[in-house]
Order: structure tokens, then C-alpha cells, then sequence
């Protein structure tokens, strides 16, 4: 089940300098996708602040998003809208566009997590909409997931961010007391301070139902 991914920068209108915003954000998902090759198709952008990316299912898209939160430099954010449905794409000179009730549920998918963010819950960052032939569970439950997931990375400082960015690509505590110069035990109490344990957890269960789609 292939999905569809529409990014867009949180605030891209207030940032000093939008052009190195738009190399930095590229840099981190290049970067991203070296740690852990997850993407069919790399996000990346179409016009404005938006990007646009395919994933083989939705384990690995959600595992391929919460990287690159985790990676994304300081005063730089995006929202995500994952869109469950047929991919099409419609002819075009300037290449083929993408089309079809994969993006279209993307695209509802990323205006519903901005009224979120607006209203009621300024953490959130992404969010599933599926067409109508997938279950309204799958989606539901994945939908909770994010939520609480969002909350934890939204709440974090840039440094906790990088160690558990460090924590899903395998590195040690020590290997990133070492990288911060600060003590084990700082990193220990950070990452236990933040929920960190609980979203790499998370993280191997949604990387091990991706592996598990990808071997069927």
C-alpha cells in the first residue's frame, strides 16, 4: 500500500531567510534518507513551501517522518499530510503531475493537521486521511499514534531532538555524550526526561511492520 506525502513548512512567511531554510531542509531530508532509506519516492519540492514524497506503506512513512522532525535543524518545522489511496500521475510538458485519491487525501490530510495546530493542538505535525476502501481503524489508530507522538518531539529542545534522532539510528549514549561533550548521565537524564525510550520503541515497531510488508 503505497502512500502519498504532502510536506509544508510551519511559518515559512516569518523566516529571516527562506532560501537557506529551503537548502537546509533539503540537506536534512537527503541526510535522512542516507541514515535509513525508507522513501519510494524522496520528498521533495513542487511550489512555494511544499514538498511532495511517495513511501512503499504507511510503517514507513510515519518511521521516515519522525526522523526527520528529529533532524530538522533549529527554527525549522513542517507538517505532514499522509494521504492513503491509488497514485496516478497526469501527463504533462512540464512532467508528469501527480494526481489520483492518494494525493487528494494527502492534501485533505495536511489542511486538517493545520486547523489542528491552529486551534486546539499547537504540537501536532501529522496527520492520515485514507480514500474510502481503507479501514477507518487502521487510520484512527495511526492518527492517535501521531498525535501523542507529535506532542513528545514538539515539546523537545534542539539538543534532546538530535539525541534521539541518535537513539533511532543506533548510536550509544556514550557515542552521543561524546558528540555533545556532555556527560553519559546528562544524556541519559534528557532522553528519560523526554519520552525518548517510548518513541524508539515505537519507532522499531513501525520499522518492523515495514520490513514484514516489504519481505510479503
Amino acid at each position: 500500500m503505497r502512500i502519498a506525502v504532502i510536506a509544508d513548512i510551519v511559518g515559512s512567511r516569518t523566516l529571516p531567510d527562506r532560501a537557506a531554510a529551503q537548502r537546509a531542509l533539503e540537506e536534512t531530508i537527503a541526510r535522512v534518507e542516507g541514515d535509513l532509506p525508507l522513501a519510494e519516492r524522496v520528498l521533495r519540492a513542487t511550489v512555494g513551501d511544499e514538498l511532495q514524497g511517495v513511501y512503499p506503506s504507511l510503517d514507513a512513512g510515519m518511521a521516515a517522518l519522525l526522523m526527520l522532525r528529529l533532524a530538522l535543524p533549529e527554527g525549522i518545522d513542517c507538517r505532514f499530510g499522509i494521504g492513503i489511496g491509488a497514485l496516478g500521475e497526469v501527463p504533462s510538458r512540464a512532467g508528469a503531475l501527480a494526481e489520483g485519491p492518494g494525493w487528494w487525501a494527502a492534501r485533505e490530510a495536511i489542511d486538517a493537521i493545520h486547523a489542528k495546530q491552529s486551534r486546539t493542538i499547537p504540537g501536532a505535525r501529522t496527520w492520515v486521511v485514507a480514500d474510502a476502501e481503507t479501514s477507518t481503524a487502521d487510520v484512527r489508530v495511526a492518527n492517535a499514534y501521531l498525535l501523542a507522538r507529535d506532542q513528545l518531539v514538539s515539546a523537545m529542545s534542539p539538543r534532546t531532538r538530535r539525541l534521539a534522532y541518535g537513539r533511532l539510528i543506533g548510536l550509544t549514549q556514550a557515542q552521543l555524550a561524546e558528540a555533545e561533550t556532555i556527560t553519559q548521565s546528562a544524556v541519559s537524564q534528557a532522553l528519560g526526561a523526554a519520552g525518548v525510550a517510548a518513541l524508539v520503541d515505537g519507532f522499531a515497531q513501525l520499522r518492523a511492520g515495514s520490513e514484514r510488508r516489504t519481505d510479503a
